[in-house]
């Protein structure tokens, strides 16, 4: 149609290229196309001439100026639409005529167009040498994006790149790990998945097969691809092809259709409702432009009669095509001639699809947004009025300019470019569902907007159905995830999305799914047998409701008991010979001290703090000591007893009571000041043995200063080894009055206890170095108070005959 300004418009109305085979003799004729009408793509070029009607028809947009167009047929081929780039840049004048200026002689102002990306591609780098503005609907390589390659290049759709972050993340939100991934092999299928590939191994997303095809590819190379997804194990094919190369792909499928696929979709071929009769493609899901209302466009599109087809050469043929009849006279053998009846509205095509327009849309805005682009150059607002001049002659990079800042708003959907003449990115999600009647729809269930803020982009908002009109979520990953407490450990010569499960080392944990690492807990800290929290080492100590310290607590007190029933049963019988000559004042010295043995061991039970740890250790040194000063003084006694009897000697008088009494002070007294300056210098304090024990804590009495411990028990090791030394020697005196061998076995118990003890306090764990400390104390103690006393309250109480001076003297 003609027009004060021409728009040129490029679309893929057959799917390919009539190739010929020329002899180079003869001039070659216009490439031309073959096949059948592609009827989404004739909408398409319909919606343009609507669009330019609407606009001619406006009394705001470019009043009194008429926009005419050139419609051209690009066959989805790039010699066809390099063909159609010089077209469009020459005109159709076959001569330029002496003194016309060649540079304007038919061009046009802008072109609408390609659908797709390798065709649009070409036609921009002719083109753009004249600084001609192209304005594709549906071309979406991010290719196109570089404005030093594509100068004059727009579009009113989003980029593949935009595209590509919203399948990635589409994928990643349902955790599909392990995909395969099918494309065109063309600008827009490699560009499309190289960008779709980044974003997946930015969301840790790995392809087990990536595959590329074309539609005029041999069929052992589709059927090549067809195997590749039968025989994958991936659950999900991310398909990045455009609609007419997908055709090919689902056909080869169809024949023998793979196990359940979950099919994942570009906007190119996700909405082309002639796909889905494929049904074993049900519940795929994709991203898609947003579908839109024009008003007056289904009427425009549904409104054929014969008569208007018969005008169109385009239009006979697809009229032709979808009612098997000829509009010529002569009817072909195998159709017959059409009657007039036939009713577009009843035909179920691409074309009559007006339910929603997505693509129909971009080409409409796109269409407006050259029509704003010459408005703002020839018109002006002059007291309310618009005025414009429609023979102003315009330079082409004058439109190449203005279009960078058009910025409005039809039907309510914005239209602007950013500095890459690239729209602001919407899509929506789009999911192919089964109805009640077996067919399959294309239902919106989410969008993804990238003008929001990261994060906020992705919505979906309605169910979904997954592949073979399933209701759960398909599984598709190379290893199952790691469960909290293992960590992750890649197979060798495999992707990173392909691992084994190893339980983390002891000690370790790892709290959160897919961990690559496990970490350690803190000191204090172990953890639980799943291995994926950490909790407080469970702290140990011999606590006084354990059964062990129940039984040495018992013992303790019942020893205590003992001694203090031994006392009293002596004092009772103090006046008795037994008792007196025993040396009665050591031997209530004696028991006092046993009764303290007793007694100190029970501040070995329960939890060490600052005052049990000096005390413990302080106590049970001094009253040993005091013990064993006693018995020491006992032995002396007998010892100085017999040597007194031997004529001449007066040696009692220098050990006599007071002299008893103060060996044992002195004796005490230096237990006192070594455990006194142990006290000072580095006492002891509780500590927290997080060593002995991984799992848990064993909350103990450090010795602060070893050497103080050790001449602790040292001194009182030294004392009864003296002790014992002189009860050897005065075993064998003879009468009644020695009780040396009582003494002598005493402290071959004690010297045999204490020296059993060491090993076994350095070698037991935990609790139980305290309980063998304990047990000790408890051992030489009654070793003590059984073989010193336990003989002598056997012969007060059970023999008291034996209790006389008489018998003592040996004289019966």
């Amino acid at each position: 149609m003609e027009g004060d300004y021409t728009i040129g418009g490029a679309f893929s109305i057959h799917f390919k290229e009539d190739t010929k085979i020329y002899n180079y003799t003869t001039m070659p004729e216009p490439p031309s196309c073959t096949g059948s009408i592609n009827s989404r793509e004739l909408r398409f070029s319909r919606t343009m001439i609507f669009a330019l009607e609407e606009i001619n028809n406006s009394t705001e947009l470019l009043p009194g100026v008429k926009l005419g167009y050139q419609i051209y047929d690009a066959c989805a081929s790039v010699p066809v639409a390099i063909h159609v780039a010089f077209q469009v840049s020459n005109g159709l004048d076959p001569v330029f005529y002496k003194g016309s200026n060649c540079s304007q002689s038919g061009v046009v102002m802008a072109v609408v167009g390609e659908s797709g990306s390798t065709p649009s591609i070409s036609m921009s780098r002719i083109i753009g040498s004249f600084n001609i503005p192209q304005v594709s609907h549906f071309a979406t390589c991010a290719c196109l994006s570089d404005k030093q390659q594509y100068p004059t290049f727009f579009r009113t759709i989003p980029s593949d790149k935009v595209q590509a972050d919203a399948m990635a993340k589409l994928v990643k939100h349902f955790g599909w790990t392990w995909i395969g991934a099918v494309r065109s092999d063309s600008d827009y299928g490699n560009k499309g998945m190289a960008s779709f590939l980044d974003a997946a191994q930015r969301e840790g997303i790995c392809v087990e097969y990536s595959e590329s095809f074309y539609r005029t590819d041999p069929r052992i190379k589709i059927q090549n691809v067809a195997d590749v997804i039968r025989r994958s194990t991936a659950m999900v094919v991310v398909a990045f092809v455009a609609s007419g190369d997908m055709k090919f792909l689902l056909e080869e499928l169809a024949l023998k259709p793979p196990p359940p696929r979950q099919w994942i979709g570009s906007e190119s071929w996700v909405t082309d409702p002639n796909l889905m009769k494929f049904s074993f493609c049900a519940g795929a899901i994709g991203v898609a432009i947003q579908q839109s209302v024009i008003p007056g466009l289904r009427d425009f599109l549904l409104d054929l009669s014969p008569t208007d087809v018969a005008a169109s050469s385009v239009l006979t043929e697809f009229w032709e095509d979808a009612f098997n009849c000829t509009l010529t006279k002569i009817a072909e053998a195998k159709k017959k001639a059409c009657d007039g009846n036939e009713d577009i509205k009843n035909l179920n095509i691409s074309y009559t699809e007006t339910s929603d327009f997505r693509i129909p849309n971009m080409v409409y805005k796109a269409v407006y947004a050259v029509a704003h682009a010459i408005h703002n150059e020839v018109c002006q607002e002059k007291k309310s009025i618009i005025e414009c001049d429609k023979k102003s002659a315009l330079e082409l990079k004058q439109i190449v300019a203005t279009l960078k800042m058009v910025n409005f708003s039809q039907n309510g959907y914005p239209v602007s470019f950013d500095q890459n003449g690239d729209p602001v990115a919407f899509y929506e999600l789009v999911n192919w569902q089964k109805s009640e009647s077996g067919t399959t729809e294309l239902v919106t269930v989410g969008y993804y907007d990238a003008s929001l803020p990261k994060g906020q982009e992705f919505n979906i908002n309605r169910n979904l159905t997954w592949a073979q009109s399933g209701t759960q979520v398909p599984v598709s990953v190379c290893s199952e995830s790691c469960p909290p407490g293992t960590r992750k450990v890649l197979q060798k010569g495999k992707p990173i999305c392909c691992y084994d499960c190893i339980p983390c080392p002891e000690g370790e944990i790892s709290n959160m799914t897919d961990s690559t690492d496990c970490f350690s807990c803190p000191s204090e800290f172990w953890p639980n047998l799943e291995k994926d929290a950490c909790f407080p080492k469970p702290v140990e100590f011999l606590s006084f409701d354990e059964v062990l310290s129940i039984i040495l607590a018992a013992l303790s007190v019942s020893g205590a008991c003992l001694a203090i029933i031994t006392g009293v049963i002596f004092f009772h019988h103090r006046t008795t010979p037994v008792v007196r000559a025993n040396n009665s004042e050591l031997s209530f010295l004696l028991l006092f001290s046993l009764t303290l043995c007793f007694l100190c061991s029970l501040t070995f039970i329960g939890a060490p703090s600052e005052w049990s740890c000096m005390l413990r250790h302080t106590a049970f040194g001094i009253t040993f000591v005091l013990c064993i000063s006693c018995v020491l003084g006992k032995t002396v006694v007998v010892l100085m007893a017999f040597k007194a009897t031997l004529p001449g000697s007066n040696v009692m008088k220098w050990f006599g009571p007071p002299q008893q009494r103060m060996t044992v002070v002195f004796f005490t007294f230096i237990q006192v000041l070594i455990c006194t300056v142990w006290l000072i210098l580095s006492p002891p304090f509780p500590k927290k043995n997080l060593t002995t024990y991984k799992e848990k804590i064993i909350l103990e009495c450090a010795l602060g200063s070893a050497v103080g411990f050790w001449a602790v028990l040292g001194y009182i090791g030294l004392l009864a080894v003296f002790c014992f030394v002189l009860a050897v020697l005065a075993r064998k005196l003879p009468d009644n009055f020695n009780e040396a061998k009582l003494i002598t076995f005493s402290m071959l118990i004690f010297c045999a206890v204490w020296i059993t003890f060491i090993p076994a306090y350095v070698s037991s764990p935990g609790k139980f170095t305290v309980a063998v400390e304990i047990f000790a104390i408890l051992a030489s103690s009654f070793g003590l108070i059984l073989c010193i006393f336990a003989p002598k309250c056997f012969i007060i109480i059970l023999q008291p005959e034996k209790n006389s001076k008489k018998y003592l003297m040996n004289k019966n």
